[in-house]
């Protein structure tokens, strides 16, 4: 995949060693200025987790090349550039704007709907909203005083701040549109609610947690053997992530053979993920699916799982009783093949971790 508004980019894994030239056309505060702070140079970008992440290669690659360019770019310079140093020093002139990540998404956004042949992905709009098309814009875009949630359900427009939290954020947009834009038009409906009580609610209420929750926190099962979920739901770590490890499917070699796999949705979750911890746990929902599900591309499991995901949340956020309680746990390093210390079944025994929960007696 490449990123067609975007400079060149190298290989992700491509070594620079020596600092940038002087150069008196470009003003140290200009650089500074789209600088991509450390953290950014810690993603694993091969990390299980992220495989099914949509225009992933392209997203990488221009993190990976604006971060170094970035931090070349504060090195005192005193040898002559390479070529590849010169295309780092050009990106860092082209994104001198606080916006770098909402310029990557918007790019990668742009390509995966050339790649998919579809228009760019829209809001779902609540009462007499119309249909707004998602675009990634600076933070200083929101309007002062506009909540979040209404301005991306109202003008389509995502506000995107330069960090490691917003990025995830956007690359799951790119990865789940149909469903991010239910989880937003469920907010609305529920804004409009609480606009409409006589005093104004300052409290999001349980739609609006458990959106909440699973937006920053979530995963999906998606299984085509039901005892597995059932296993999940019920606690019950042995019968869905160890006694059945030979049908969970690994993300880096899917099989049309496998019977269980795991995506994560929630951003946060992926921003934690950087520096994974055993504690580490997501709030999941099951999807179930045929076994053809698994015979399908990742990009084609991912399109086909958006619209059921949607579906899924509508359904769940428009029960009376929805709380995210409804959200199983799920301890995320144990998902088999995500964490190489999860090979050995004693890394299930941790009581602290594999809690016993609800299940049933």
């Amino acid at each position: 995949m490449t990123a067609s508004n975007l400079p060149p980019l190298h290989r992700s894994d491509a070594r620079f060693d020596k600092p940038l030239p002087n150069d008196s056309s470009i003003q140290a505060s200009a650089v500074a200025a789209s600088r991509l702070d450390d953290s950014f140079a810690q993603i694993d970008w091969r990390a299980p987790w992220l495989g099914h992440v949509q225009q992933l290669d392209a997203i990488s690659q221009a993190i990976t090349q604006l971060s170094a360019a970035s931090n070349w770019s504060m090195e005192r310079a005193d040898t002559q550039s390479s070529a590849l140093e010169t295309q780092a020093l050009d990106i860092s002139r082209t994104q001198n704007t606080p916006d770098i990540i909402a310029k990557v998404l918007n790019t990668a956004l742009h390509q995966q709907a050339a790649d998919v042949q579809q228009q760019l992905p829209h809001t779902k709009p609540a009462y007499n909203h119309k249909v707004q098309t998602l675009q990634f814009v600076p933070q200083d875009a929101l309007p002062e005083g506009q909540g979040y949630e209404q301005f991306i359900g109202t003008t389509g427009k995502i506000p995107t701040r330069d960090n490691l939290h917003d990025l995830f954020n956007g690359s799951i947009w790119l990865t789940f549109p149909k469903t991010k834009a239910m989880l937003n038009y469920h907010h609305m409906l529920e804004i409009a609610k609480c606009s409409e009580e006589p005093t104004g609610s300052k409290n999001r209420g349980r739609v609006r947690d458990t959106i909440t929750v699973f937006d920053e926190n979530g995963a999906i099962l998606v299984t085509s053997e039901a005892s597995i979920g059932e296993a999940l739901i019920d606690f019950d770590w042995q019968n869905s992530l160890v006694k059945p490890r030979r049908y969970w499917d690994k993300i880096d070699n899917p099989s049309k053979d496998a019977k269980a796999a795991v995506y994560i949705f929630g951003h946060a979750l992926l921003e934690q993920l950087i520096a994974p911890r055993k504690p580490l746990c997501a709030h999941s929902v099951v999807i179930s699916v045929g076994q053809d599900f698994f015979a399908l591309s990742t990009q084609q499991r991912i399109a086909f799982l958006d619209n059921k995901l949607a579906d899924y949340m509508n359904e769940l956020l428009s029960k009376d009783t929805v709380t995210p309680r409804h959200l199983s746990p799920l301890p995320i390093l144990g998902v088999p093949h995500f964490w190489a210390e999860n090979e050995d079944s004693h890394f299930y025994d941790d009581a602290f971790v594999f809690r016993s929960g609800r299940r049933k007696k």
